[in-house]
């Protein structure tokens, strides 16, 4: 069997013929920086080809590679299929990632679903011959008891501890253990997964782990995903659904050892995430969510058993995933409404969650629509030529001066890319030095005279124009195509928010809020949603930053009962708009394509 060795025979791995290199290398979780999931549109997961044979460079590689890289023997891994014993080195590392697990949280009455009672048992004797069963069921003012529970006590025990789901008595343990009451809440992202682990008694968060959600492996958004069901209909779905699990799992295996908390002792795993990622995580067949009509399989909460889908916990831990609304306004926008209470509000308010999609909420005088409109993954840093995750070594902000460029890194890290927010802020820059125009293209070069700082930051790359962000050895540049990429996402969004707004009949003058919310938003400046057009000036100045209020919403309902119940009935009352099927939703797009003028 061929074999392909691994940064100077540091790592071998054997491999069967007709499997792209990107395949063979993820098989063995070895990292490849795979956006599209191998589709060989995103350029991103290169390799250098050290010695053997990968065949010709084929077209689609030549327009992603530049002329040095083709004399270095750089290919991309998801367009080459190795026949032969190959040597190649890994250009790219894992980076730790920037990840939002904190936000606004509003006062609300603890009342969790998961509680405890102390049972103390009296021994039977000849005059009173009370099986114990029926003695822990007066004790607990229950009707019956699951009989599998039995064979967690005996004849000795003295004094139990039932475990209630709402009413419903789900579990004994020995002994008093009303101190121990343990729940986590998730968050799932399309890029990032946040956990907190929550002691139930009093609501305080003991600890919080993130990691990029490891369904990465079969692309980076959802749409990709999905079309990774459609292309592999044995497995897909499983692969996805195992991928996100195993990762929760051990991250909730890491704060148990970092807090010296039992396992055992975990009894609710509240999630909130997008419509897609929980069909994933339940393992439920996402595929409708990519096609014409959308129709999810489902949108309503879930209140199932965690080990049901292979989560770990006590043994009869509950998993509660709250309430979508569509296939576009999933569980996390539901969670960010209820925290940010926006059914309450006597206020003309806008929230936004800015991502691959970006999903609006108007709020008028706490009458709820909302709408989801397909940024892409730009506003993420990815479909950009140099764009990656914010991770270390990412671009996050930039200010173009007259000399040399002003850049903050992610880590203060030598650059490799740059990453959403920093997409944004160059943008905005491009667009205030007049480098860029309305329309969104680069101003041409024979505009310029000779003493125009201009002149020096623009180069050309046959007929196509781009900018200089970083010179040097490894440059890097912003290009025409990433600029449109930018310019498609912000008039996706702008019109979004136009269109809520003109179903409502309310002007911009009316909104008294403008609330950002997600890991995207947090990160990304006033300055720059307005300077780039995402957001018209008229809101600057009423723009709130809630922080990652999915994983809160999430906390709330593992916290109250009540909160459960009110979400579910807010995801009813929320009134869904498809812009597509809206009056002039296309002139309106078109019309927000347009950047502000400066």
């Amino acid at each position: 069997m061929p074999k392909i060795f691994i940064n100077n025979k540091e790592q071998t791995v054997e491999f069967e013929e007709n499997n792209t290199l990107m395949d063979i290398l993820l098989k063995e979780n070895i990292f490849v920086d795979n956006p599209c999931n191998g589709k060989g549109v995103c350029g991103k997961c290169k390799i250098k080809l050290v010695s053997g044979d990968l065949g010709d460079l084929s077209e689609t590689e030549k327009k992603f590679l530049k002329e040095e890289e083709i004399k270095e023997n750089i290919r991309l891994s998801c367009l080459v299929k190795p026949k032969e014993d190959i040597s190649i080195e890994l250009l790219q590392k894992e980076r730790k990632h920037k990840v939002l697990s904190s936000g606004y949280m509003p006062k609300f009455q603890f009342n969790p679903s998961i509680h405890k009672k102390l049972i103390k048992l009296e021994k039977a004797t000849l005059e009173n011959q009370i099986p114990l069963e029926n003695e822990i069921l007066r004790q607990v003012n229950v009707e019956k008891l699951d009989w599998k529970l039995l064979k967690n006590i005996s004849s000795e025990d003295e004094i139990l501890t039932a475990v209630f789901n709402n009413e419903e008595l789900i579990y004994l343990e020995k002994n008093d253990t009303r101190d121990r009451i343990y729940g986590v809440a998730i968050d799932i992202g399309t890029t990032t997964v946040v956990t907190s682990l929550i002691d139930i008694n009093t609501g305080e968060e003991l600890c919080v782990e993130s990691m990029i959600n490891a369904q990465k492996t079969y692309g980076l958004d959802v749409l990709t995903r999905i079309t990774y069901e459609l292309e592999n209909r044995k497995d897909g779905i499983e692969n996805l659904q195992k991928s996100i699990v195993n990762s929760i799992n051990e991250m909730i295996s890491k704060m148990c050892e970092k807090t010296k908390i039992d396992i055992e002792n975990i009894y609710e795993i509240s999630v909130a995430a997008n419509c897609t990622m929980m069909h994933m995580l339940l393992g439920i067949d996402a595929k409708p969510i990519g096609k014409s009509p959308f129709a999810p399989i489902f949108v309503e909460a879930k209140d199932i058993l965690a080990r049901d889908i292979g989560l770990i916990g006590c043994r009869e831990a509950r998993l509660y995933c709250l309430p979508s609304v569509s296939a576009y306004i999933g569980a996390d926008i539901v969670a960010g409404a209820y925290v940010c209470e926006l059914e309450k509000s006597k206020d003309n308010i806008l929230f936004i969650d800015i991502g691959t999609n970006g999903e609006i909420v108007l709020s008028n005088k706490g009458k709820l629509l909302c709408c989801s409109c397909a940024a892409g993954p730009a506003l993420e840093g990815m479909n950009i030529s140099c764009g990656m995750r914010a991770a270390g070594g990412a671009i996050e902000d930039v200010i173009i001066n007259e000399k040399e460029n002003e850049i903050k890194i992610i880590g203060n890290e030598k650059p490799v890319g740059i990453c959403g927010s920093g997409i944004l802020a160059v943008v905005k820059e491009l667009l205030k030095t007049g480098i860029v125009k309305d329309n969104g293209a680069f101003i041409k070069l024979d505009n310029l005279d000779e003493e125009d700082y201009r002149l020096n930051k623009l180069q050309l790359n046959d007929k196509k124009r781009e900018f200089i962000l970083v010179d040097g050895h490894e440059k890097l540049l912003i290009t025409q195509g990433d600029i449109r990429q930018v310019q498609l996402a912000k008039g996706a969004i702008l019109s979004g928010f136009y269109a809520l707004l003109k179903k409502a009949n309310i002007d911009m003058v009316d909104l008294e809020s403008v609330m950002i919310a997600g890991q995207f938003g947090a990160h990304v400046s006033a300055d720059s949603l307005v300077g780039t057009g995402i957001l018209p000036k008229e809101v600057k100045e009423k723009i709130v930053y809630v922080g990652n209020s999915s994983k809160t919403g999430a906390y709330m309902a593992l916290m109250s009962k009540d909160a459960k119940g009110d979400m579910e009935l807010l995801a009813k009352n929320m009134d869904y708009m498809e812009l597509g099927a809206s009056e002039g939703y296309e002139r309106l797009f078109s019309k927000c394509l347009k950047f502000p003028t400066n």
